[in-house]
């Protein structure tokens, strides 16, 4: 198996294109630790130089310094050459909710959870403010897990409309679990879902009704979190797996996994990134990234040779979901 990284492919039956390799921008936003306006700008654009035509920033990230720092970058690019998704679901808010623990930039702003009509449109204006585009390719429904009639009956609604007038390519809507994006695919607004962590090496939840739900509607799968945290990119006593320190089985089963591919000549970090394009309904990857060196290592990573035996020795079996 040897993927092109910078190969563009369609997100369901819409106009707009990825990369297979994107970049997920959270930790530009200061994710865990604090990252300088010029390293964030450095980053974007050296994603841009390498090829990669696919970005992905939210609200959240950084309480708009993900989208900001973006922007400073992707607004002076030719905007029909790029596809960048932002989300939507939180409005920044003074005071806001105090989801603050992941960020480590003061912000005099915070999310609070908005899943109108109403609350989906302002969220937009203001992310393409932020940004400093006129309209994204690609807009998700962010983490809607508490929030589903909402969501399915006022937010996907509203999405659809924007995609109606133009004023976004496709809607989406992107979680942590599988089962209630599911859900959200069967209310037929749907043109992608970003799932993140739910299809890597550790998690394969996500095959066992969303992906082959997604094939069978034509709604295309972004696979977000192929690190889990970064368990999958460096594995070790301390590691995070879905943002807390991994337990110990969890670690054992990195290192195993992690000497199968060190026995075919393939770093971890390489699999770890292709695992999820071994499911067709699968049309991009993201990567998270912090600094040049990150996006260099994430395509070098993305288009190293998987040999079959790899998959084999892992238990894994591309054919079983063709």
């Amino acid at each position: 198996m040897t993927l092109d990284p910078l190969e563009r492919v369609r997100i369901g039956g819409t106009d707009v294109s990825v990369t297979r390799l994107g970049l997920g921008l959270a930790p530009i936003g200061g994710l865990f630790t604090a990252v300088s306006d010029q390293q964030a700008h450095d980053t974007v654009r050296r994603g841009w130089d390498l090829g990669l035509r696919y970005f992905d920033v939210a609200p959240l990230y950084g309480n708009g310094l993900a989208e900001t720092r973006a922007g400073a970058v992707l607004a002076g690019k030719p905007q029909a050459e790029f596809t960048l998704s932002t989300k939507v679901g939180r409005l920044l808010r003074p005071g806001g909710d105090g989801d603050q623990e992941f960020w480590a930039e003061p912000a005099a702003l915070a999310p609070v959870f908005d899943y109108s009509a109403d609350g989906i449109r302002t969220s937009y204006a203001e992310s393409l403010a932020r940004l400093g585009l006129s309209r994204t390719g690609l807009l998700h429904l962010h983490d809607p897990d508490d929030h589903f009639d909402q969501a399915a009956g006022e937010a996907l609604p509203a999405m659809t409309t924007l995609r109606d007038e133009g004023r976004i390519g496709a809607v989406s809507a992107g979680m942590n679990q599988a089962p209630m994006l599911a859900d959200f695919v069967r209310t037929g607004h749907l043109d992608a879902v970003l799932l993140a962590g739910r299809f890597t090496l550790l998690d394969r939840s996500g095959a066992d009704e969303l992906l082959p739900l997604c094939r069978e509607k034509g709604v295309s799968v972004i696979a977000g979190g192929v690190f889990n945290s970064g368990l999958l990119a460096d594995p070790r006593p301390g590691a995070m797996f879905d943002y807390a320190p991994a337990d110990a089985h969890l670690v054992e089963r990195a290192l195993e996994i992690r000497d199968v591919c060190g026995h075919h000549g393939v770093p971890l970090r390489a699999a770890a990134i292709q695992f999820p394009l071994t499911h067709p309904a699968v049309t991009s990857v993201l990567v998270g990234v912090r600094s040049p060196a990150e996006v260099d290592d994430a395509v070098a990573m993305a288009s190293v040779p998987i040999p079959a035996a790899l998959w084999q020795d892992l238990g894994i079996n591309p054919l079983e979901y063709s």
